[in-house]
């Protein structure tokens, strides 16, 4: 596992609230990029569960792609088609609304190192030009050094149960957000209601987060 170093991290205004923020599924509809994508290399996606490469497969197989073949084309998608992926709606909307109520936001996204550049142009392109950090494997120990810079609350936003639970693991404080942005997979997202509230729209979830977060709106 890899995360970025605590002295790489951006730094937070400790008298701001503090808002984190996945990109795929969150910000953007990742998942109908990838899967244009693997299906112009002659694959087929099939919906069957909430997980990356188990829904990928070769024309006619009932085996799933193998996993290591889907990093590849991860990999290959990240460098050369990652920009062309729909942002979700009302997400940047929302973001700068937040941001301008007195939030500090951050994302946090989980993608290949060389993946930095054409995000950060993505994000700038569609107005959300915020600190991001590239992060590998859970994000709770991500969570819990920008949590550590500020004394007000802190909230985090992902699709993944797993970022979530690691995120109250090491930053219990933290008040955490599931969104899953893509329609096709919300229906089959894992969901832990008693841990994570569910919010999969961002009209809704921005007013939640001005409540959560002690924001006053302009």
């Amino acid at each position: 596992m890899h995360v970025v170093p605590i002295a790489d991290h951006p730094r937070v205004d400790p008298a701001k609230p503090l808002l984190i923020v996945d990109v795929d599924e969150v910000l953007a509809l990742f998942f109908h990029g990838f899967a244009q994508f693997v299906e112009h290399h002659g694959f087929e996606v099939r919906m069957q569960r909430f997980a990356l490469f188990q829904n990928i497969y070769r024309s006619g197989e009932s085996e799933h792609l193998e996993i290591e073949q889907g990093r590849a084309l991860l990999s290959d998608f990240f460098r050369t088609e990652s920009e062309a992926i729909d942002p979700a709606p009302d997400a940047a909307h929302s973001l700068r609304y937040l941001a301008h109520s007195g939030a500090e936001v951050v994302i946090l996204t989980n993608a290949p190192a060389h993946s930095r550049e054409p995000r950060g142009r993505w994000l700038a392109r569609h107005g959300m030009d915020y600190p991001m950090i590239i992060n590998e494997g859970p994000k709770g120990p991500a969570v819990a050094a920008l949590a550590a810079q500020t004394g007000g609350p802190v909230a985090f936003v992902d699709d993944l149960i797993g970022n979530l639970d690691s995120a109250i693991e090491t930053a219990p404080q933290v008040h955490t957000f599931q969104m899953v942005a893509d329609t096709r997979l919300r229906p089959i997202a894992p969901t832990a209601p008693e841990r994570h509230r569910r919010i999969d729209l961002w009209p809704e979830l921005r007013d939640v987060l001005l409540e959560t977060l002690g924001l006053n709106p302009p």
